[in-house]
């Protein structure tokens, strides 16, 4: 679900009937769009917006364009609306544009805890580069970001800007940007206040022209110095000189600085309104953003609504900018909204102007705004009442971090005597993995809930089941599942019948609880209730998405067949309701290229690898890059390409991201095995000794992949039987036959490795029973040449009833003396270290016209990975830029 955009902030301001056309500044601007950045930078009053809403009008590009906020200091809400502005071009003349672009990034940003800012990045200008015009993305008004991570993240965009896109920041004062380095490598272009100010001849044009005086050359020239040709100064000044007969006194008659001439100017502009417009100028500067009816709510009764007086504000040129094509909605030129607020002070009806402010904004449905005068009224039991009506719908849009920040400006003392509220505030550090400051919230809402003054039950009803699902959370994450289980089911008594939102969170913690316990069928029942009540209200996204973590139990169940056919049904039925549900398919598809890799269907699992790498960009399931980098690690690793399954690995722990499915096959044990097979026993041992692991241990679900891992790395130690017998018995009982699958393989090997030949046959005859209904491949032939050592030994019975099983097996090996390709190449070529089968893919498309964003695209990497595989081939080739090295790999034939 993704969260609700406030419109206005992407509408890009028209521009003005009215208005000195600038040529020089419009040149600048697109002789600008060769570099990465343009920077307009000076104080307020000197046109930047004006100007940049003047030049895209006419510069014939598509224009993203964002007005932020203070709000947008919150990392994510800064990418949600970047991400809205950049799906506006969708709507005007950008050709072959995807309109669901960033649809990816917003559903990482759904996620509890996000990875990090550069992973989301990398995916969003992955997807730029599939733009296929040049466009520009405005930042306006940049001054209000104060906030090191958006920073941050800006650079890495700008450091990472696809060549087809073009940023423009406005701002008061500079960013905190790299902008010397931009600077230096003529990346940057800069309009500051110099450039800005108008030239006599502009203001000439200004005064007498748009603003209908007749002022001499002399008179315009006086006040083009005393203003410096600050254009919101001469705005005011001619302004008042309409009201005054004697120009050249006029302009005499004020001096000094920029804020004090404003001042004396704003005097003068007032002093020429009717009582009314001064009235209703001051009142409603409180307001960041005005509307006929909201105004209405603060003036009160008038001659005039507010529509038509905003309507007259705007023609009479007062410092009004519209935000929509309607007319609906304006706001002040910031400089005079400061202004008019210095002004207004705070009068008796200072508080009553604001709680107006808010009660209109929570009868039209912005909470946000209804919280904020609320607060500055210092009202602060009606905000932290908005707080709690607000806490749903922001949970379900996944903005749990900027309700939080709301409810930090709430004073202590009116927080912790409010159980509702404390009790929200523990699920939300709970879900933001706070969970020392969630335990402390919830004992106070605990503490409330005792008093029996408390009113209000039916409110209150719901919160020892809130308090317990928190709890449930907070457990899990830690890895109690004891604790995990008591909470949810003491949830799940508590919280109401037809509290379908509560019953569903904690039908799903303790489905998990399940699942990591090693307890899979009853896990599958679970989600199997949980999908059947999503279709009867229709919700058949979360039925396909359920669906891929019921396959994923079914093949840790080793039914192949049935997961099989759970992700077809998931994917047709997906195909039935349209791309949101099937874009989730991507992990459909790459469970189903896994089960037919297993079964040595490689054609088939091709097909729905491409499928998933077709749709992977599109998902909103917010582990979809841990997935996919972890599948190609696999297959880099089966293919004998080490290193770069190692790089994959790392990728896939770098965008790694918590969420309620437990984590089987852990980053580092997966990294172990690899090591195993490279010969780096130290590097394995380091490991087992950092993880604290011993044959002796009695393991959990949880960590048996773990110990099958420590029993390869101890094969020879007689000590691992024991160990493996503890690991097979509580597979079987639980039904796991992959996992007894896995453990028997091992079993094998170190029997076979102890000298125990005819119990390694034993072992092996089992597993092939256990193995050849669902025809299991690929989990025999991954353990490599020992195995099909062992295999041959089984079959010299040539009347086995197996035979023929075994016989598809051991084809399955790539045949002793067979070397791969690029092996062949790299003998011939003489080089002292080889390049592995991934830098050659690497090579050849650095021999292309492609960028390294799109190369990182085609490969469905990061750009870091990217950069990783680059120096390798680099290293190895003996080069130290792109071009030599294509040229060293011509001379080498590597191609």
């Amino acid at each position: 679900m993704s969260a609700p955009i406030l419109a206005t902030k992407l509408y890009i301001p028209p521009p003005r009937s009215k208005i000195v056309l600038r040529p020089r500044l419009i040149e600048r601007l697109n002789e600008g769009l060769q570099r990465k950045l343009t920077l307009i930078s000076a104080a307020a009053g000197f046109g930047k917006t004006t100007l940049v809403s003047e030049w895209v009008a006419v510069c014939e590009r598509p224009v993203a364009w964002l007005s932020l906020d203070e709000g947008d200091n919150d990392p994510t809400q800064f990418l949600i609306y970047l991400v809205a502005a950049l799906q506006t071009l969708a709507l005007s003349k950008v050709e072959g544009i995807v309109t669901n672009i960033g649809a990816r990034v917003l559903g990482v940003l759904q996620a509890p805890q996000p990875p990090p800012i550069e992973s989301i990045l990398t995916v969003l200008l992955n997807e730029i580069t599939t733009i296929p015009d040049h466009f520009i993305l405005v930042l306006d008004d940049y001054h209000v970001i104060d906030s090191k991570s958006v920073d941050e993240a800006l650079t890495y965009l700008l450091e990472h800007l696809p060549p087809q896109m073009h940023l423009v920041i406005t701002t008061r004062e500079d960013p905190h940007l790299p902008l010397a380095r931009f600077r230096v490598r003529g990346q940057l272009t800069e309009l500051r206040a110099a450039d800005l100010r108008f030239t006599p001849a502009e203001a000439t044009d200004f005064l007498n022209k748009m603003m209908g005086l007749n002022l001499s050359e002399e008179e315009v020239a006086a006040l083009e110095i005393r203003t410096e040709g600050w254009i919101a100064g001469l705005q005011l000044a001619a302004l008042s000189m309409q009201g005054h007969q004697d120009a050249a006194s006029f302009i005499k008659s004020f001096t000094g600085s920029h804020y004090f001439v404003l001042d004396y100017l704003v005097e003068e502009v007032l002093g020429q309104q009717p009582e009314s417009i001064q009235t209703f100028l001051l009142r409603t500067s409180i307001l960041d953003r005005l509307c006929g009816p909201l105004c209405d709510s603060i003036i009160g009764p008038s001659s005039a609504s507010g529509q038509e007086t905003l309507e007259y504000l705007e023609r009479a040129n007062l410092f009004i900018v519209p935000l929509d094509n309607e007319r609906r909605w304006y706001r002040y030129h910031h400089l005079f909204a400061e202004l008019l607020r210095q002004r207004l002070g705070k009068p008796k009806e200072f508080v009553e102007f604001h709680l107006h402010a808010s009660q209109w904004h929570e009868e039209n449905g912005d909470l946000g705004a209804a919280f904020y005068h609320a607060t500055a009224a210092e009202d602060f039991v009606r905000a932290a009442v908005l707080a709690e009506a607000a806490w749903q719908g922001m949970a379900e849009h996944f903005q749990l971090a900027a309700w939080l920040g709301w409810v930090k400006k709430l004073p202590e003392e009116v927080i912790r005597v409010r159980p509702v509220l404390c009790a929200l505030l523990g699920r939300a550090y709970a879900d933001m993995g706070e969970q020392e400051a969630s335990e402390l919230h919830l004992q106070d809402a605990e503490r409330c809930l005792d008093d029996s003054d408390v009113a209000n039950e039916a409110q209150l009803k719901p919160l020892p089941a809130m308090i317990a699902l928190a709890r449930a959370y907070n457990a899990q994450v830690n890895g109690n599942l004891a604790a995990t289980v008591k909470y949810t089911e003491q949830a799940i008594q508590l919280i109401p019948e037809n509290d379908s939102y509560l019953r569903s969170q904690a039908t799903i913690s303790l489905e998990v609880t399940h699942w990591a316990s090693g307890n899979l069928e009853p896990a599958i029942r679970a989600i199997g209730d949980w999908m059947e009540s999503m279709t009867q209200v229709g919700n058949h996204t979360f039925v396909v998405a359920s669906a891929f973590a019921v396959a994923d139990l079914l093949v840790g169940l080793g039914s192949l067949s049935e997961a099989e056919r759970t992700y077809q049904d998931a994917i047709q039925l997906a195909a039935q309701h349209g791309p949101e549900a099937e874009h989730i398919t991507a992990h459909h598809h790459l469970g189903l290229s896994m089960i037919y890799r297993q079964r040595g269907n490689d054609a088939l699992a091709a097909h729905h690898l491409k499928r998933a790498a077709e749709l992977g960009p599109q998902t909103t399931l917010v582990d979809w890059l841990y997935r996919w980098n972890v599948a190609q690690a696999q297959l880099r690793e089966a293919a004998g390409d080490l290193e770069t399954a190692l790089a994959l690995l790392d990728e896939a722990k770098r965008v790694y991201i918590q969420t309620l499915v437990p984590d089987l096959r852990p980053i580092a044990a997966l990294k172990a095995r690899i090591y195993l097979k490279q010969g780096r026993f130290d590097k394995a041992r380091a490991w087992a000794a950092e993880r604290k692991l011993s044959l002796a241990d009695e393991v959990s679900y949880l960590h048996e992949f773990e110990h099958l891992t420590l029993a390869r790395l101890e094969i020879a130690n007689p000590q691992v039987n024991a160990l493996l017998a503890r690991l097979l018995h509580a597979a079987e009982a639980q039904k796991r036959w992959a996992s007894a699958l896995d453990i028997l393989l091992v079993q094998a090997l170190a029997h076979d490795a102890q000298g125990n030949r005819s119990q390694a046959l034993a072992t092996l005859e089992y597993a092939l029973v256990l193995a050849e209904p669902e025809g299991f491949v690929r989990i025999f032939v991954d353990e490599g040449e020992a195995m099909r050592l062992l295999i041959e030994k089984q079959l010299r019975n040539r009347n086995h009833p197996l035979s023929g099983y075994a016989d598809k097996i051991l084809a399955a090996f790539i045949q002793p003396g067979a070397a791969p390709k690029s092996a062949i190449i790299h003998q011939k070529s003489g080089m002292i270290e080889p390049l592995s089968a991934r830098e050659l893919e690497v090579l050849k498309l650095l021999r292309t016209e492609m960028s390294g964003p799109e190369i990182a695209d085609q490969l469905i990497v990061s750009l870091n990975t990217l950069h990783t595989h680059t120096q390798n081939i680099y290293n190895k080739l003996g080069v130290n830029n792109r071009r030599a090295a294509v040229r060293r790999a011509e001379e080498l034939d590597l191609f």
